[in-house]
């Protein structure tokens, strides 16, 4: 059983920046997929970005490509989602995850996920 943990959100204006971590305990994540999510007020959850097991593809949704990058990190079992030129509209509670195919990462089929961390974009 994998256990993450997300840390990083806080409150900050747009334009600003924030880096979010998931830290993984209990178990290694380093042979798993990996993702984020986020559910913004009053929405589903939604993709942000996913990571494969080894860290070099990347993919991410329309809405946050060129301004969030995912990077993993096997030796510290911790993945983290860089996020530059904050908007408003990325306001929400970010969720990473874990789980073993991308395409299954990107349809929200994830093996573990975390407890979320909020990220609030005050215009």
């Amino acid at each position: 059983q994998v256990q993450l943990l997300e840390s990083g959100g806080g409150l900050v204006q747009a334009g600003d920046s924030l880096r979010l971590s998931c830290a993984a305990s209990r178990r290694t994540i380093s042979s798993y997929d990996a993702g984020w999510f986020r559910q913004g007020p009053g929405k589903e959850r939604e993709f942000v970005a996913a990571i494969n097991w080894i860290g070099d593809s990347t993919y991410y949704a329309d809405s946050v490509t060129g301004r969030f990058t995912i990077s993993k990190d096997n030796a510290k079992n911790t993945v983290y989602l860089q996020m530059n030129n904050l908007k408003p509209e990325d306001t929400g509670v970010y969720y990473c995850g874990a789980g073993t195919t991308i395409p299954r990462i990107r349809s929200g089929t994830l093996s573990y996920w975390g407890q979320g961390t909020h990220v609030t974009v005050s215009s």
